[in-house]
């Protein structure tokens, strides 16, 4: 009876151990990187795998540029489109979690997330794409913890540098080399809109660039992107 009771407690202390030897890692991680910059991802490490499947050379495009080289019409853009109160809010937009919520249960499965810039950052950073409601509660603790080490410019800054902009195209440099030849610092107002519309489907709108949704939406962003607070 001793061993079992000793067999119950190892089953429920283990993994609230492990559990909490990983935020203590993704605490530690995020320590470092107030200062230093990362040099690769979660997401871009499973994405090169994926790439590697069909060419053992393939390589990602991304290279690392300081915040002050990337234009401030693609800060403008990036804001405007995915999280309009990114200065605002501690990490995560409660509101726009609830309306995701409501759209998931009405369609019976998860097809919305309602993130925040900050929240993307800590998904991609360390987490899988899997759609999950367990997932979804260790990137808002993920988000708490990038939002209490850093300020709003070195999250910005990051996600800058990390996101998804096509196939094998990371970050803000790699993105305006790939689609226009140009640096990031040289991207004028239409070129960052329309980048700013691609994140949330990169790799399709990086194959599908003629998408007449893509021209539409680059010109709402256009129009919204002169209220745009930058942090």
């Amino acid at each position: 009876m001793k061993r079992l009771r000793k067999l119950l407690l190892w089953l429920i202390v283990a993994p609230i151990v492990i559990v909490l030897a990983m935020q203590l890692y993704f605490f530690v991680q995020i320590w470092w990187w107030i200062d230093h910059n990362p040099g690769s991802t979660s997401f871009m490490s499973r994405q090169l795998s994926v790439l590697r499947e069909k060419d053992p050379k393939a390589q990602l495009k991304h290279k690392w540029v300081p915040y002050n080289r990337i234009s401030n019409h693609l800060k403008r853009a990036i804001i405007a489109a995915e999280d309009s109160n990114f200065s605002g809010h501690e990490g995560v937009d409660w509101e726009a979690m609830q309306k995701a919520y409501e759209k998931n249960t009405k369609k019976g499965k998860v097809i919305a997330g309602g993130s925040t810039i900050t929240q993307q950052l800590a998904k991609n950073l360390f987490l899988s794409g899997e759609r999950s409601y367990l997932r979804k509660a260790q990137e808002v603790i993920i988000t708490y913890m990038l939002e209490y080490l850093m300020d709003k410019e070195r999250i910005f800054e990051i996600y800058l540098n990390v996101v998804e902009w096509g196939v094998g195209v990371y970050g803000a440099e790699a993105a305006a080399q790939h689609y226009y030849g140009v640096s990031a610092a040289a991207l004028g107002p239409a070129q960052a809109a329309r980048l700013a519309v691609m994140l949330p489907r990169p790799r399709f709108y990086d194959k599908n660039r003629g998408s007449g949704y893509l021209a539409r939406r680059t010109d709402l962003i256009l129009r919204r992107m002169g209220g745009a607070e930058l942090p």
